[in-house]
């Protein structure tokens, strides 16, 4: 399995942006999907996960209602829309995959799959 992100830029405060993941192989509908990010001197913290096709999803207090994480089993991709960004959510954005939403949740270091990255960059 391979993960790609892409998606990431440069954008304003109050602006958005979506995040794609696309995942390789024929396997994709057995993994859980989430996103991950890591701003600069900090650790790597939980963004937000969807659990299966879509049954349930979960999100860190801190994008609550302003992001939305979804999934097109069509096109193997799983998708972070991004409104109303703020200089704070400046980070690299990493995609994951695993078969145990639980593990996603946690941010173990035993999730399976890593994508390698993009950059969000928010202005004030």
């Amino acid at each position: 399995v391979q993960l790609q992100a892409f998606g990431g830029g440069l954008v304003q405060a109050g602006g958005s942006l979506r995040l794609s993941c696309a995942h390789s192989g024929r396997t994709f509908s057995r993994y859980h999907m989430g996103w991950f990010r890591q701003a600069p001197g900090k650790e790597r913290e939980f963004v937000a996960v969807i659990v299966g096709s879509g049954q349930s999803t979960y999100y860190a207090d801190s994008v609550k209602g302003r992001f939305t994480i979804s999934r097109d089993a069509a096109k193997n991709t799983v998708y972070l829309q991004m409104n109303n960004l703020k200089p704070e959510d400046t980070a690299v954005y990493y995609c994951a995959a695993d078969p145990g939403y639980r593990t996603l949740l946690s941010g173990s270091q035993d999730i399976h799959y890593w994508g390698q990255g993009t950059l969000v960059t928010v202005s004030s």
